[in-house]
């Protein structure tokens, strides 16, 4: 870890300008070497080739869950190490590998003794999750919570009102195959990475208006997995099958996946820095 390229995104929840900087002087005072940085989305990110060519031994993520999924997917191939930081609102990923440690302890103890491991995910066609996959109208709800992160009220109500709408259509209900557990049409189903080969799958179905506010508490408290509307198994790949074109949250981010859509278990080339022991 001497070679350093930093990925920023302004949008995330504390990447300012000014924390931005502080990262960098604490690199500088390491006698860490930036050589690039990179403004997602605004700059497109560095593919493996250019890093290798820049002589980039390590790409720093200072960045929320989605910029990370998407520079994690673009750089599965680059050769060096991948280090997160806590730079969003939520930072799963910084969690897992770092515990609840800082931005400026994670550096220190990443540059004076540097520990490795591929991540887990689960995967769609193209489209990958490290934290989790939520696929099914429920997924909709994505645009209601982007919407009020900027302040849009009208467009948060009118995202809130379709997504409702379609949370509780039955045609728009996700259809799981071949896996007698999770049998049955869903509102939606949560895809948690577990390991190379398997991840949790839990299916909802919340048919009431009560059913679905006891579910949204129960998540409040991360205590969802045994709400009544849960139905969950170990699995290492799903078959769906829906009316229409899926809807999905893949670490946050919308994506649409296909009426006959395959999930599955794997584990990402790229290895990331932990300071975990």
């Amino acid at each position: 870890m001497q070679q350093i390229w930093l990925i920023t995104n302004p949008g995330s929840g504390s990447t300012s300008d000014a924390h931005c900087d502080a990262i960098e002087a604490i690199m500088h005072e390491r006698g860490l070497a930036l050589v690039g940085r990179t403004l997602f989305p605004v700059e497109a990110l560095p593919d493996a080739a250019a890093l290798a060519a820049a002589g980039v031994d390590t790409v720093v993520l200072f960045a929320g869950d989605g910029t990370i999924n998407a520079a994690a997917c673009a750089l599965d191939r680059f050769e060096g190490t991948a280090l997160i930081l806590p730079g969003g609102t939520m930072n799963m990923l910084a969690r897992v590998l770092h515990g609840d440690a800082d931005a400026a302890t994670i550096i220190a103890a990443a540059h004076e003794q540097e520990r490795t491991r591929r991540l887990p995910l689960v995967e769609a066609g193209p489209h990958r999750a490290f934290v989790a996959a939520i696929i099914g109208p429920a997924a909709q709800w994505g645009s209601a919570r982007e919407a009020a992160r900027h302040g849009r009220l009208r467009r948060m109500v009118a995202a809130a009102r379709l997504a409702w709408q379609r949370s509780f259509s039955r045609r728009r209900r996700v259809r799981v195959l071949g896996t007698e557990r999770l049998g049955g049409a869903h509102q939606a189903l949560i895809a948690v990475p577990g390991d190379a080969e398997h991840f949790e799958a839990a299916a909802i179905t919340a048919t009431r208006l009560l059913s679905l506010l006891r579910l949204g508490a129960a998540w409040l408290t991360d205590d969802w997995r045994h709400d009544p509307a849960v139905s969950r198994a170990d699995v290492t790949a799903l078959r769906l099958a829906a009316r229409r074109t899926i809807p999905a949250l893949f670490d946050g981010e919308p994506v649409n996946l296909p009426r006959n859509a395959e999930v599955r278990a794997g584990e990402s080339r790229l290895r990331f820095i932990t300071v975990r022991a």
